[in-house]
């Protein structure tokens, strides 16, 4: 990455992806504010105890907090990663109604809330770069994962738009899409992803993080709207 140090807000940062890119960002010697619900998990990121924000991401109020927080002590941020989200899939005699509608709360209601709060922000100090991390099913369906197919092609259309605005400006938008991530996000599951649907080489946390410094890594002058990485397997 870049020798100057950036501030870098990371959402969803204490698993996961989320968790990968905070703690490699904080090694790269960037200044880190990562926020999540678990604060003993945020722990392990070995930040700065005020860079450590737990809290829940639905909440306006939270919300205000963290950007009061963050502007108030560095003047400014670089970087908003946008990792937070959840999944809920399954046939329509098997899906938690309950659950597919917190989906869609913190994977578009609070990420938009979020994005427009610091491109406020961007917007004002004339810089500022925000990276979403969507998925293939931004791009495409599958059955049963319609309502988390649809969060993810509402991430992709927001920010495809958003850069149409931006065009011209010292502010850029990114969407990464991977496909299959080894994750919590899986779990619960009775039959993990890998199994159903025959990828036998999963992507680990690491290449997304790697494709996370690509981005970084670009000029100015470069824009990257969309990446997608998919593991060697995945054919669906």
């Amino acid at each position: 990455m870049t020798d100057d140090k950036k501030i870098c807000l990371v959402t969803g940062a204490s698993s996961g992806i989320g968790f990968a890119i905070a703690k490699v960002l904080h090694a790269d010697n960037h200044k880190v504010i990562a926020t999540a619900r678990r604060k003993k998990r945020l722990s392990q990121l070995k930040l700065d105890p005020g860079d450590i924000i737990a809290g829940d991401l639905n909440s306006p109020d939270f919300q205000d907090s963290i950007e009061k927080y963050i502007f108030n002590k560095y003047k400014k941020c670089d970087f908003l990663f946008n990792c937070a989200g959840m999944i809920e899939a399954g046939t329509i005699e098997e899906i938690n109604i309950d659950k597919m509608t917190s989906m869609m709360k913190i994977n578009v209601e609070s990420t938009f809330r979020l994005t427009y709060k610091f491109l406020k922000r961007f917007m004002k100090q004339g810089f500022g770069h925000i990276i979403n991390i969507s998925s293939v099913l931004g791009t495409k369906i599958r059955p049963t994962a319609g309502a988390y197919a649809a969060t993810k092609y509402a991430i992709e259309a927001l920010s495809e738009a958003l850069r149409m605005e931006l065009t011209g400006t010292n502010i850029k938008i990114s969407c990464i899409e991977p496909g299959l991530v080894m994750t919590e996000l899986h779990k619960d599951w009775k039959i993990h992803p890998k199994e159903s649907m025959g990828i036998h080489e999963p992507l680990n946390v690491e290449d997304i993080v790697n494709t996370v410094k690509f981005i970084m890594n670009q000029p100015d002058r470069i824009r990257i709207p969309r990446l997608m990485i998919l593991p060697r397997d995945h054919n669906v």
